[in-house]
């Protein structure tokens, strides 16, 4: 699951050994250099997006790509912690990066200000190690499904509605895919209902997921969905299934 070449050697430099120093009690500096080695693709940088990519970047992976067609609006500044008031009507790719290259110059961050469609899906995912998904309508989210699977890339969903949320982990020839789990015809509603501790708190639990599977600490959830209910602060996971009619299988 490398960004890299396998002649290439990936180093931590001592500015790098310095700042990860708390993590690097948990997963050693070979742990380190795997997230360093690896690309992810955030899919949408509103909400979701903007924690998911936060928090990727303060934990020191080789390369981003920013995904998302829209501009930074009054309504989403709530949630959406990397666009500001003054970014209002830029790119949310751009907002975005602009503040992650500050938090941690080691990571490459590449914002492209484009939908996600059947005509660049692909190009997009071939790009990178992991697609992440911070997006908040399930027709893009079932393109970019069918997409990393084809090119077996890990998919990480991540989706909230109000108070609950959902994370799944997708790895192409090991688990169902997002289209066994829901009919392929769910419409999204045109606004959802967000607020911004519930969608930190799936967006953490996806990039903890993520993080699992780089550095091979701890036991990645792949193939179940876990649902966060935070009216009551309840969790369960539940196992999928493969449907027989999906193209995955």
């Amino acid at each position: 699951m490398s960004g890299c070449s396998s002649a290439e050697v990936i180093e931590l430099t001592p500015s790098e050994l310095l700042r990860y120093e708390r993590q690097l009690l948990l997963f050693g500096v070979e742990g380190q250099k795997k997230l360093k080695k690896t690309s992810v693709m955030i899919a949408g940088v509103g909400g979701l997006g903007s924690f998911e990519a936060l928090y990727l970047t303060a934990l020191g992976v080789g390369k981003l790509v920013l995904v998302d067609g829209d501009t930074v609006e009054d309504s989403n500044l709530n949630r959406q912690i990397l666009h500001w008031t003054d970014d209002i009507g830029k790119p949310k790719p751009i907002s975005a990066a602009e503040k992650l290259r500050r938090l941690n110059p080691n990571v490459e961050i590449v914002p492209v200000t484009e939908r996600i469609t059947r005509d660049n899906v692909d190009d997009l995912v071939k790009q990178v190690d992991i697609v992440i998904d911070g997006l908040d309508n399930w027709e893009a989210r079932f393109i970019l499904d069918e997409a990393a699977y084809r090119a077996g890339k890990p998919y990480i969903h991540a989706g909230i509605y109000g108070f609950e949320g959902q994370v799944v982990v997708i790895v192409p020839g090991e688990t169902p895919c997002l289209r066994c789990l829901l009919p392929p015809s769910l419409k999204s509603p045109s606004k959802i209902p967000a607020v911004g501790p519930i969608v930190a708190l799936v967006g953490s639990i996806a990039v903890t997921e993520l993080m699992k599977l780089v550095t091979g600490m701890g036991e990645v959830n792949k193939g179940k969905m876990i649902v966060v209910d935070a009216y009551t602060m309840d969790m369960m996971k539940i196992e999928l299934r493969p449907r027989k009619d999906c193209k995955c299988g």
